[in-house]
C-alpha cells in the first residue's frame, strides 16, 4: 500500500478503535506492566518509558487508542497555528531494508482551533489514563521573523488540552525552521513562550505546563551547547532528541530523495547526542529519546545514554502497532 494511504488507515482504525472505550480498557489492562513504579518527569507521571512520537497523528484523533496498544505517552502533532495542507505528494518513502523512512510531509494539519476543539470533546489533562503532549511548529506562509508570534497563536489556544507542549524548531521540511535553533531566534521564541506560560499558570492556576524543545540531529555539540543554555536560562522542563537528520549515511548516498531520514540510521547520532546532553546536565534535564528505536537495545541503549523516557514512530512501521507494549515491558525487565 502507498506509505501515506497507509498511514491515513492506520490513524482512521485507531479513531475508531479510541471510541470503543470498554475495548481500550481492557486491551489497557491487558499490557499494564505490574510491579513496575511509574516514570516520573516534568511534573508528570508516565505508566511506562515508551511513547508514541508526533508526526504520527498529526491531528489529534487517535491517541485516545495509544494506551491500549501499551504506550505509556503520545504526542500529537506538530501543530501549527494556520490549518495547512503540507508539501505536495508524494512525501513519505518507506525503506525496508534499512528499516527507515524518508518523508518530507510538511506539518500537515489542521490547524490549532481544530485540534483544539477536537482534544476538548475528548478526555481533559486529570481525567487520562496516559499524558498527552502537543507539538507545535510554525505555520509555512508565515516569515520567519514573525514565528515568535506563530507559535504564542499556538499556545494560548491548545495550552489548556495539553499535559506537556513541545517547541518543534527542527523539522527539516519547513522552509527556515531550523533558523529558530539559532541563539538569538531562540532565545525570543523561548522568552515569550515561557513568559505567556507564567502568564497562564497566574490565570488558570496550579503548576505551569511542561514546555519541551525538540532538537535536530544535526547540531554540532557547540550549537547544542548554545542551546543548553538558552534551556537553562528560561528553565524549560525538557529536551527532545532528536528530530529526523539531512544527513545521509551509508546506503543513503545514492538515494536522491528530499526529506528527513528517520529510523535505524539515525540510532548512532541520536544516541550521542542524548549522551551528550546528559553528561552537559549532569543527568538532571529530562530527556526524550527519539532515533531508531525499533529493539530493546536500541531503546535500552538510549536510557543508559541518559534518556528518561524514548519515543517511537519509525519503529511502528516494520514492527507494528502492538510493539509499543512489547517494548515496554523488555524495558520494565530492567528495572525488576
Amino acid at each position: 500500500m502507498d506509505p501515506e494511504k497507509a498511514h491515513e488507515f492506520a490513524v482512521s482504525s485507531l479513531a475508531a478503535m479510541g471510541r470503543i472505550t470498554p475495548l481500550c480498557r481492557v486491551l489497557e489492562a491487558c499490557s499494564k506492566l505490574s510491579g513496575v513504579k511509574p516514570i516520573k518527569a516534568f511534573g508528570l507521571e508516565f505508566p511506562n518509558a515508551v511513547g508514541m512520537a508526533a508526526g504520527f497523528d498529526k491531528n489529534g484523533k487517535a491517541w485516545p487508542a495509544a494506551a491500549a496498544l501499551g504506550f505509556g505517552h503520545v504526542e500529537i502533532g506538530t501543530v501549527t497555528a494556520l490549518a495547512q495542507p503540507g508539501n505536495p505528494k508524494p512525501r513519505l518513502f518507506r525503506y525496508p531494508s534499512e528499516k527507515a523512512v524518508i518523508n518530507r510531509m510538511g506539518f500537515n494539519n489542521e490547524g490549532a482551533v481544530a485540534v483544539a476543539k477536537r482534544l476538548s470533546q475528548l478526555a481533559l489533562p486529570g481525567k487520562r489514563t496516559i499524558p498527552v503532549g502537543v507539538n507545535l511548529g510554525k505555520s509555512k506562509v508565515v516569515d520567519i521573523d514573525q514565528a515568535t508570534e506563530d507559535y504564542l497563536s499556538s499556545f494560548k489556544v491548545l495550552a489548556s488540552y495539553a499535559d506537556y507542549l513541545v517547541l518543534n524548531v527542527s523539522s527539516p521540511n519547513t522552509p527556515n525552521l531550523r533558523e529558530l535553533q539559532d541563539e538569538d531566534k531562540l532565545r525570543q521564541l523561548l522568552g515569550a513562550i515561557t513568559s505567556a506560560n507564567v502568564e497562564r499558570q497566574k490565570k488558570v492556576g496550579g503548576k505551569a505546563l511542561p514546555i519541551l524543545l525538540k532538537i535536530a540531529p544535526d547540531l554540532s555539540f557547540s550549537q547544542i551547547d548554545t542551546v543548553l543554555e538558552n534551556v537553562a536560562e528560561f528553565k524549560l522542563d525538557g529536551l527532545i532528541a532528536t528530530n529526523t537528520t539531512l544527513a545521509r549515511p551509508g546506503y543513503f548516498q545514492s538515494v536522491n530523495q528530499a526529506g528527513g531520514l528517520s529510523g535505524r540510521p539515525v540510532r548512532k547520532r541520536s544516541t550521542e547526542i542524548v549522551s551528550y546532553i546528559s553528561k552537559a546536565t549532569h543527568g538532571k534535564l529530562p530527556l526524550i529519546a527519539v532515533g531508531g528505536i525499533d529493539s530493546a537495545e536500541s531503546a535500552a541503549e538510549k536510557l543508559d545514554a541518559g534518556a528518561t523516557l524514548v519515543q517511537l514512530y519509525t519503529g511502528l512501521i516494520y514492527k507494528g502497532p502492538f510493539y509499543a507494549g512489547v517494548l515496554a515491558r523488555a524495558l520494565s525487565d530492567r528495572q525488576k
